[in-house]
């Protein structure tokens, strides 16, 4: 397949490693000169039958690709959805923010009045971030075993659409997970966006220097996400602040619990059944995974697989059947 990644970070640079090492016809792009011009280097030094070319601006990487994956910002999505739809790119377009209601509510602008600007789209985000960021932190088996969420919305994504993204990210060994986009964006405030928060709060309490020269496996696990940029935090929590604060505020609710518990009498005792439900939950993560088992896609089944935790591993070449999975 043809694909243009626009926005070589790490997710759009990890992309285009990992198509290119499978055998696709890639080109990519970034704003930042020196980014395309480290890429262009990489591909250079590449594996011949693993390289990707670099083109010098948007219109110029989708001009004859078959599916764009756009790899940028959030507040950036929409200029580049502006770019390659004005210059009349009719192939599939799909995304990595880690948000999906925003995007969703963007791309339906640009369907608005039956203009029909987008051949297609299905959003997306591969659950595969690092703290490290940019190109030269790219790896190709960044997806190896990651859950890749496909957005799949009744009424709105053509199901052959979804299909084809799903052939494709786990042709590179991810799992497709099919949600909505508000069930997308609650699931991830719960396991992403919070714990960015929570761990940037209790990173800062680090700044002690005898506490810094002690931190051992349980700070260096507990914060490591605080490493990330701030920038993109903030877009990543901020962009889904609806479903950031309910989470938040039931994190915050259960602390103020292990709080007064610490004020109790006997507070060992106190902090056992507070302590108990998270070791429960985090125990038991990640689930066992069940029998592989071939089913038809529909778009119903394919939600009903993924709200109960399912996701497919692999779709068959005409698309008549998908490998499923649920956690026993």
């Amino acid at each position: 397949m043809r694909v243009a990644v626009i926005g070589m970070g790490l997710i759009g640079g990890s992309v285009l490693r990992a198509l290119a090492a499978a055998g696709h016809d890639m080109v990519g792009f970034d704003a930042d000169p020196a980014t395309r011009g480290t890429a262009r280097t990489a591909a250079a030094e590449a594996p011949p039958k693993a390289r990707w070319r670099i083109a010098p601006s948007v219109s110029a990487a989708v001009a004859d690709a078959e599916l764009c994956m756009i790899a940028v910002p959030l507040t950036a999505l929409e200029t580049v959805l502006d770019e390659i739809t004005g210059r009349g790119y009719r192939g599939l377009i799909t995304d990595v923010t880690s948000v999906k209601m925003p995007v969703l509510d963007l791309v339906e602008r640009y369907l608005e009045g039956g203009s029909q600007r987008l051949a297609g789209f299905v959003g997306g985000h591969p659950m595969a971030g690092r703290e490290t960021s940019g190109f030269t932190a790219a790896d190709p088996r960044l997806f190896d075993d990651c859950a890749w969420v496909l957005g799949l919305e009744p009424g709105r994504t053509m199901l052959g659409d979804w299909l084809d993204l799903a052939d494709l990210v786990t042709g590179l060994g991810a799992r497709a997970v099919p949600a909505t986009a508000a069930e997308h964006d609650r699931a991830v405030a719960t396991i992403s966006h919070v714990p960015h928060l929570v761990a940037s709060a209790v990173a800062e309490q680090a700044a002690d220097p005898l506490a810094a020269a002690l931190g051992a496996g349980s700070f260096r696990d507990g914060t490591r996400v605080a490493a990330t940029r701030s920038e993109l935090v903030a877009a990543m929590c901020g962009g889904n602040a609806d479903a950031v604060r309910p989470v938040l505020d039931a994190v915050i609710e259960s602390l103020t619990a292990a709080r007064a518990a610490l004020d109790a009498r006997d507070p060992i005792s106190a902090l056992r059944p507070w302590l108990v439900p998270g070791h429960r939950v985090r125990s038991t993560w990640p689930p066992t995974a069940g029998e592989p088992l071939p089913m038809r896609p529909s778009v119903n089944a394919l939600l009903d697989l993924g709200r109960a935790g399912g996701w497919i591993t692999s779709v068959s070449k005409d698309r008549t059947t998908v490998t499923a999975v649920r956690p026993d």
